[in-house]
């Protein structure tokens, strides 16, 4: 069952006397007058706005170490569709914490329950969301020269997170009321409140459960999994359940979303999962390295679907990839950058682009939630081990003052040339529950061989963090598949769609999947430069400029 929009909640919560007394927060309120751009390279029509954008670069040629630079122009034209479609959320691991606290913080904004705390009454709010609750700038105002700046949401029509249809699947059959107060996240007045919209939810779908790729202490709570062993009928059982979801629920599109527990990485093996047909042959012959993360990526590519995935595992191997090419189908991940790597993506570029060596970054968390009980498991802490670890390595090779390149026909670690020490432990403390703690310590050389140790404590609620990354993550896709271009420099006369892996989600991802030969950006504000100019120039204007030339000249 699932919740659709409505004006109201309809229902009578246990303490219905805080509805809607409260205004509703601004990261939550409706805006229906997007933006509108006067100019000659941007046109609107009931159904579209089309843009002309001049995409700027330069092409650099080294010769005996002198730098010679082309500035380049190439012409495109984005072409966004205004309408946005009913969308439909189907996650798995909907009766996680992750799932279940989206679930419930979208039905307390939704019917506006606000709810008591120690400190007060606390409103619903979608604070932590880039989308929803950050701005960019747009330009200043001619009369007193003051910068404008407009919630990112309103830059391109955009789904509204109270209007998502919810779903999903999860290997525990918890229904999803009791599953939110097993997840001991939200505050219990919360709880009480939104606990009759969560009983409507029901329990989540049957899911997919391989001993062999998550923790075995999770095998208690596989109670609720699709029968037998035969991985061709699984896939067959979740895209029908993906089909029936959208046409019970009248939807435009769905997005599906894994945000169930790190599972092991998967082998690549020749012949198995390196194409798309190898990966299709191997579903039908049920190979034990077919994860079911990479089942269920499979299923949503089939049935044209978006495909996100949440956590750090190799869902998509080369099989995938190709597989979403072949039917022009989004995927996006991988895992979600929230609290510590987000952190260390913003310091360390600090550090490196101020000329300091970082030397050694030292990554230590505990936490107790499931997410921590699973990653206990040595096979599954190593896919978050994967994911963390390489959230530096652009900012390093940025930079070959500070660090030495790689040898020439270096491999593996050498590949990389000279690298900070980076070590990353996470160990699990049923204690703290959701609470997650994060020490960092960041060990550099500065002048004239000197040193500097920067140490910070992070103490965050995980899911709380988690959540709006997922509504970005969702509402992002969505508009992404609106989205078409044609690059007017090779005479491309027919609008196309946007390659199928998504990198343009990397702010909100710990390992961006990026186009297969192109560079892994791992920067946070070089990822959300690009998030920023792109959404610009799908209606026409120029990429944010920090120059602010009238402020440097008479």
């Amino acid at each position: 069952m699932s919740i659709t929009p409505a004006n109201s909640s309809g229902y009578d919560t246990p303490v219905s006397d805080l509805e809607s007394i409260v205004p509703v927060h601004p990261t939550a309120a409706r805006r229906p007058n997007y933006i509108t751009v006067q100019s000659e390279n941007t046109v609107y029509t009931n159904d579209h706005i089309t843009a002309k954008y001049s995409y700027r670069g330069a092409d650099v040629v080294v010769s005996d170490g002198q730098f010679t630079v082309t500035p380049t122009v190439k012409p495109f034209e984005f072409q966004t569709e205004r309408k946005v479609g009913k969308t439909g959320l189907m996650m798995i691991g909907m009766g996680g914490n992750n799932g279940t606290t989206l679930c419930a913080t979208i039905l307390a904004n939704k019917h506006n329950i606000s709810w008591h705390t120690k400190e007060g009454i606390q409103q619903p709010n979608y604070i932590g969301s880039v989308l929803r609750a950050s701005t960019v700038r747009i330009g200043t105002e001619p009369v007193t020269g003051k910068e404008v700046h407009l919630p990112l949401s309103d830059v391109l029509p955009m789904v509204h997170p109270n209007d998502l249809v919810l779903g999903g699947w999860d290997i525990s059959g918890v229904p999803m009321d009791k599953a939110m107060e097993r997840a001991c996240v939200l505050d219990y007045d919360l709880q009480r409140q939104v606990m009759p919209h969560m009983a409507l939810l029901g329990r989540p779908l049957p899911s997919i459960y391989y001993p062999d790729f998550i923790a075995a202490n999770q095998e208690a709570r596989a109670d609720n999994v699709i029968p037998g062993t035969d991985k061709q009928v699984h896939l067959e059982h979740i895209r029908s359940d993906i089909r029936r979801f959208k046409a019970e629920n009248s939807l435009d599109r769905v997005v599906v979303f894994w945000t169930a527990n790190t599972e092991r990485y998967s082998d690549i093996v020749p012949g198995v999962n390196d194409t798309a047909d190898h990966l299709l042959a191997a579903i039908r012959s049920s190979h034990s390295e077919v994860s079911p993360s990479t089942l269920f990526a499979v299923a949503a590519i089939l049935e044209g679907e978006p495909f996100v995935n949440g956590a750090p595992q190799n869902t998509f191997v080369p099989g995938v990839i190709e597989l979403a090419e072949r039917y022009k189908s989004f995927i996006g991940g991988d895992d979600l950058k929230s609290g510590q790597t987000k952190l260390k993506s913003v310091l360390a570029e600090f550090l490196v682009n101020a000329g300091i060596k970082p030397l050694s970054i030292a990554s230590y968390n505990h936490l107790g939630n499931n997410d921590g009980h699973n990653l206990s498991a040595e096979r599954q802490f190593k896919s978050k081990e994967i994911s963390k670890s390489s959230v530096v390595d652009d900012m390093v090779d940025a930079n070959r003052l500070l660090y030495k390149p790689p040898a020439p026909g270096a491999t593996g670690k050498a590949a990389k040339g000279e690298h900070p020490d980076h070590i990353v432990v996470i160990k699990y403390v049923p204690a703290v529950g959701d609470s997650k703690r994060a020490i960092d310590e960041y060990y550099s050389e500065i002048f004239c061989g000197g040193r500097q140790t920067i140490n910070i404590f992070n103490e965050c609620e995980d899911s709380l963090l988690a959540t709006p990354l997922i509504l970005d993550l969702t509402i992002l896709t969505e508009l992404l598949t609106r989205i078409k271009y044609r690059d007017l420099s090779v005479g491309q006369v027919k609008f196309a769609p946007l390659y199928p892996v998504l990198s343009l989600l990397s702010y909100m991802c710990k390992a961006p999947l990026v186009k297969p030969g192109t560079d892994v950006v791992n920067s946070l504000g070089r990822q959300r430069n690009a998030l920023d100019a792109f959404l610009k120039a799908c209606i026409g204007l120029e990429a944010n400029g920090d120059l602010l030339l009238e402020t440097r000249i008479w």
